[in-house]
């Protein structure tokens, strides 16, 4: 990851008496408690605003300015997610109720609100595909809303299982064509919906349906990242060893990348 210039918190061991109070003060997860002292977990994930530095009795905590990692929103929403899912709120609220003090490598990588809610808007692209026939609808079950999907579903038996962020659809133009044909669905939200029990429905329908696979596909905003975690969590849960594909999808509608 490359270096970049900006501010960053610094720990005074000598002061540090190990109290913790600064762990749950920080929205991004980036300190621990390690061999009795506050340690940050990694420098990307700390973002220089210093929210836990009133929290510290000691004051053990200042603001420094060095040469660090560029600041990884996306690594931070994963670690998050993680380690402490019940903080993904929080930390989106640090982001929303700072956007006008955010240093420049949060905007940089487009981080001023919670990204998935950032107004976009852009022009046509270019001429419109010819109309041909009717396209014709590849989605062979119901429901297909995960907290809906029955496990023991006959469509489910022996399936290759694509688990959708529910903006896919709607952003990908081909989606029935390249991804949904020939498989069965659950499509949900890990922002907005409740991740251990999806994990939980996830394991329990790879283990009752005995599916055969497992795709991801998700949109490039961090917090849909999210769907990759509650994919991977419930193949350890349900102990099975089957493929498992990611695919990221672009806002504008294109594949950005693949298992990620």
């Amino acid at each position: 990851m490359a270096t970049v210039t900006r501010k960053m918190i610094r720990i005074d061991e000598e002061k540090c008496d190990g109290c913790g109070l600064c762990i749950p003060a920080c929205p991004e997860g980036a300190l621990q408690i390690i061999d009795g002292k506050a340690r940050l977990v990694k420098e990307s994930f700390c973002d220089g605003l210093g929210a836990c530095m009133g929290d510290c009795p000691q004051g053990a905590l200042t603001i420094e300015e060095k040469e660090v990692e560029e600041y990884d929103e996306e690594g931070v929403i994963a670690h998050i997610k993680e380690k402490s899912p019940e903080l993904l709120e929080k930390h989106l609220a640090h982001l929303r109720a700072h956007a006008d003090e955010l240093p420049q490598h949060h905007s940089h990588s487009g981080i001023g609100s919670c990204p998935s809610a950032k107004m976009l808007q852009w022009e046509d692209r270019g001429q419109a595909a010819p109309a041909t026939e009717r396209v014709k609808s590849e989605l062979r079950q119901w429901p297909i809303q995960l907290h809906l999907v029955p496990p023991h579903a006959p469509y489910l038996r022996n399936a290759d299982l694509v688990l959708v962020a529910d903006c896919v659809p709607f952003a990908y133009g081909d989606f029935h064509r390249d991804f949904l044909k020939g498989k069965a669905v659950a499509i949900g939200c890990p922002k907005l919906d409740d991740l251990d029990a999806y994990i939980d429905k996830v394991a329990e329908i790879i283990r009752v349906a005995d599916v055969r696979s497992l795709k991801v596909v998700h949109m490039e905003v961090p917090c849909c990242h999210g769907l990759v975690h509650i994919a991977r969590e419930a193949l350890k849960k349900a102990s099975k060893d089957i493929p498992l594909d990611t695919v990221k999808i672009g806002v504008k509608g294109e594949v950005i990348g693949d298992n990620a």
